[in-house]
């Protein structure tokens, strides 16, 4: 698993640090001080070859010399000597190092990669190197060299700058925020962001993982890691680098559209990771979802002292998406008997600027108790009549007795104080409640909660494979584009196109490719005895834009004009772009529609995330416009339409005026039709559709342009090589028929399974239970079941069984890659009332079908050595048995594929 031994290294139980420097102002130095300040609970021993002791600390000169087994390894020495202490470390026995040296270099024979090596051996894990190193506050560690320590708290930092890690504790030890934990990945070595998210996924003391993020390196990797991570519990990314331009320059308008931080933000969307700016952003989402759970809703109650600035924040509340609350008749009558006879009467409640402590708690009460509201927030504009700071320690103590006597679940309250000093900032933040210097900080605040509420809904909905109602003819579209690429060829043909968009169904204009004036002419009489009107294009492999040479000819009506056409665009081309290869004229069937509208729909590919898809506003405009919208593949409906109305021309598709609203869902198929598209053809490398007219019979494509070329695999695994989120695998659904004609449904697991999951729990005995999870399990929480049920199939798989006579479930088995793809570890659990049957032994099989499949090597288990019918299956199976040394009760089992 990508978390494999990782508590070992941020929760060890010992720690060695290897090279911390005698003089003062050194990294090593500034480390061991940080770890002894710290008050390290667990064993601690410095290893030095040419010092017997650092800063009042004994030290040893090697690993081997310590009387202990470090679980963690902290390297200051110098880059040199990394990959000879690693292996020592290895061979001794430690889980992990984090080499907070830098000076690896990269490549073959680099000391980079001899410390990868070293690691692979022992399978030890690596955090580093060139990094600020870590900070654990819930076991006393700062093996770090940041200038503070921070406090103990929900909130876990995973961040590729150590200059932002240190710089968040700082701004966290001002406003009295707390981390679970903080992490700086330097170059990624070996744990990287996703592995990270994984762990602090499953880390009950987490309540929200902070990104600060340069690049991914592994795109379906941290895509898999981030969908499981945000459904569980928020995950914020801040990225630097947004105004870079894309990695090449693009030859069609998709690709031009597609640009590299684009692509970024249309990850994270898919991901349900909150987007936010900048690092005050940050800030506010750490402040926010730091102290507070998100709301049911979005309806906010605001109650302030300033009438102006309460409607303020309903103007960037309503901006953000928002709807400010109303107050409902009873709550209306209780303000008004406990207010004065001025306040506002509406939410913003404004209780007039002379409004004292017991005046904010009267209406605070209230608003509580309101359930017209999801949220309230409490805005302070500083007056000489009425103490601020007294208001906050009244507003504080009224929201600590209401969080008491709604343990289970209170609504979201948050303040903002404008101007307020730190002692009434420290007022707020000690009794957790959010607190910001603006009320715009605040709203957003409330914003960044109800998102998160937004994404885990969206993250339930599993986009499949492709739609049960269109079935493509995918093989002869392949045949289309593999001929072209055979050619040497790295654009099809209009005509080619056109079958390309045939075989999925998406409707083009007639098209014909003519070599010369009279076959031009003879094909616009086709179009002409049909009733329509003629558009010639130029048809050169060498013109990507026709219009830039004056190759296009519109609205012609007669065969003369088509002739007269026709030798003007070859001239005109012939003159301008001498050393293009012009092949002759596109002849198409022009498409008057008054009232369509001209849409850009196609397919990128984009370094990092590979396919990408592109919806926007189209047109000769198109890039000046910049009205457009990216989505990762694969698609389904509801994905397609939230594609469509993240940009500005969506609204022009309903209907307006006199202009009928367009086909309902017409655009939207057709962009689900492209992802399908990218995923059955990796060889089309962009795809452009402009315009693609729309209007309320349906859509047309006018022009296309497809570039193709070899596939590229970019990630490891099955499923299409360039999507960075894997399909529902629809493929691996089986029927079997087991002892006694037992029919057997088996399906990969999807997230609306939890109820399910729970009710197949009932039927497992508590010694089965114990068996599986080599513990007594009493309850089984909603965040311990969604970690289970919630996939995306890149790095974990699992396949859930259902007796096809009564629908109910009667096993599941997963497997979860490690984090290099190489091994798999496995689990299987049955009811208890049908074992014997044979559905083990099924669904053992299957999974390491599938494992085999994906191109893993290895599977693994831990199976307890009382669970003999395990054993005893494994063994059958193939799989080598053995005792676990560091565990007497465990058998070690491993089936090498």
């Amino acid at each position: 698993m990508s978390t494999y031994r990782l508590n070992n290294l941020l929760a060890p139980r010992s720690v060695a640090l290897v090279g911390a420097s005698a003089r003062p102002v050194s990294v090593g130095r500034a480390v061991l001080e940080n770890i002894h300040k710290a008050e390290f609970k667990g064993r601690f021993g410095l290893v030095n070859p040419r010092h017997a002791e650092i800063g009042g600390v004994a030290a040893v000169k090697s690993l081997d010399s310590l009387d202990f087994v470090p679980e963690l390894v902290v390297i200051t020495a110098p880059a040199r000597e990394i990959p000879g202490i690693i292996d020592q470390a290895g061979r001794r026995g430690s889980a992990g190092a984090l080499i907070v040296s830098a000076g690896l270099g990269h490549g073959p024979g680099s000391l980079y990669e001899a410390a990868i090596a070293a690691a692979r051996k022992y399978g030890m894990r690596l955090i580093g190197p060139n990094c600020l190193g870590i900070m654990m506050p819930g076991v006393s560690l700062n093996a770090s060299f940041a200038a503070h320590m921070p406090g103990a708290g929900s909130l876990a930092l995973i961040s590729q700058s150590g200059a932002i890690a240190a710089g968040m504790v700082d701004w966290a030890a001002q406003r009295g925020v707390g981390f679970s934990g903080i992490v700086s990945i330097g170059d990624q070595i070996d744990v990287d962001i996703a592995d990270l998210l994984d762990y602090f996924a499953m880390d009950h003391k987490t309540r929200a993982i902070l990104l600060y993020i340069e690049s991914i390196k592994d795109a379906r990797k941290f895509m898999s890691a981030a969908r499981a991570a945000a459904r569980v519990k928020p995950v914020v990314v801040v990225k630097s680098g947004r105004m870079a331009q894309g990695a090449k320059a693009a030859a069609t308008h998709t690709g031009a559209l597609a640009g590299a931080d684009a692509v970024y933000d249309a990850a994270f969307r898919r991901a349900g990771v909150l987007r936010v700016s900048d690092l005050r952003e940050l800030f506010d989402c750490a402040e926010t979802l730091g102290r507070v759970e998100s709301p049911t809703g979005k309806r906010l109650a605001i109650l302030t002292n300033g009438g102006g600035i309460g409607v303020l924040a309903i103007d960037r509340l309503v901006e953000l998406g928002g709807i400010p609350a109303t107050i409902s008749a009873e709550a209306r009558k209780k303000l008004d008997a406990a207010l004065p006879p001025t306040w506002s009467g509406a939410n913003p409640v404004d209780i007039v600027g002379d409004a004292d402590a017991s005046r904010y708690a009267a209406a605070l009460e209230v608003l509580l108790a309101d359930t017209d509201n999801d949220a309230v927030l409490v805005l302070n504009v500083q007056t000489a009549i009425a103490s601020a700071a007294e208001i906050a320690t009244t507003v504080t103590e009224l929201v600590g007795k209401y969080r008491a006597q709604h343990r289970s679940w209170a609504k979201p309250i948050l303040a903002a104080w404008v101007g307020a000093d730190q002692h009434i900032i420290q007022t707020l933040s000690s009794a957790g409640v959010p607190n910001y210097p603006t009320e715009d900080d605040a709203v957003r605040g409330f914003m960044y909660l109800v998102r998160h509420r937004e994404v885990v809904e969206e993250l339930s909905q599993v986009p499949p494979a492709m739609p049960d109602t269109f079935v493509p003819d995918a093989r002869g579209a392949r045949q289309i584009v593999t001929a072209a690429i055979a050619d040497g060829r790295e654009w099809l043909e209009p005509v080619e196109i056109k079958h390309l968009l045939e075989a999925y169904d998406i409707a083009m204009v007639p098209t014909y490719a003519a070599t010369d004036v009279e076959q031009a002419v003879a094909y616009a009489k086709e179009i002409f005895a049909q009733g329509g009107t003629v558009v010639l294009k130029i048809m050169s492999r060498d013109i990507i834009h026709k219009s830039d040479v004056g190759g296009v000819v519109l609205n012609l009506t007669t065969p003369e004009a088509v002739r007269a056409a026709t030798s003007d665009i070859l001239a005109r081309a012939r003159k301008l772009r001498p050393e293009a290869r012009i092949g002759g004229v596109i002849v198409q069937a022009m498409v008057v529609k008054a009232k369509a509208r001209e849409l850009i729909l196609g397919l990128a590919d984009d370094p990092t995330f590979g396919a990408v898809v592109v919806f926007g506003r189209g047109g000769t405009a198109v890039e000046i416009i910049n009205d457009k919208a990216l989505a990762l593949p694969p698609l389904d409906l509801q994905l397609a339409r939230d594609l469509i109305d993240r940009t500005r021309v969506s609204r022009l598709l309903k209907a307006y005026r006199d202009v009928p609203a367009v086909k309902q869902d017409a655009v939207a198929m057709v962009l689900v039709k492209l992802a399908q598209m990218a995923a059955d053809i990796p060889e089309i490398r962009e795809f452009d559709i402009n315009p693609l007219l729309a209007d309320e019979t349906g859509v047309t494509a006018v022009d296309a342009r497809v570039a193709v070329g070899p596939p590229q695999r970019k990630f490891v695994g099955s499923g299409p090589a360039n999507f960075a989120v894997r399909a529902y695998p629809s493929q691996w659904e089986r029927r079997l028929k087991l002892k006694d004609d037992w029919r057997i449904f088996v399906r990969p697991m999807r997230p609306e399974d939890e109820p399910t999951i729970h009710e197949f729990l009932r039927h497992v005995t508590p010694h089965d239970l114990r068996l599986r999870f080599f513990a007594p399990m009493k309850e089984f929480t909603h965040e311990f079941i969604a970690r289970l049920t919630q996939l995306d199939y890149a790095r974990a798989m699992a396949f859930i069984a259902f007796d096809e006579a009564t629908g109910e479930m009667v096993g599941v088995v997963r497997l979860h890659s490690d984090s290099i793809y190489e091994s798999g570890e496995y689990a299987i659990l049955l009811r208890s009332d049908l074992k014997g049957r044979g559905l083990g032994w099924a669904l053992m099989q299957l999974i390491i079908n599938y494992a085999k499949s994906e191109g893993l090597k290895v599977i693994s288990g831990d199976v307890l050595k009382e669970n003999t019918v395990m054993l005893e299956m494994c063994r059958h199976l193939g799989f080598e048995v053995k005792p676990d040394p560091a565990e007497p009760d465990i058998c070690d089992v491993k089936l090498k594929l």
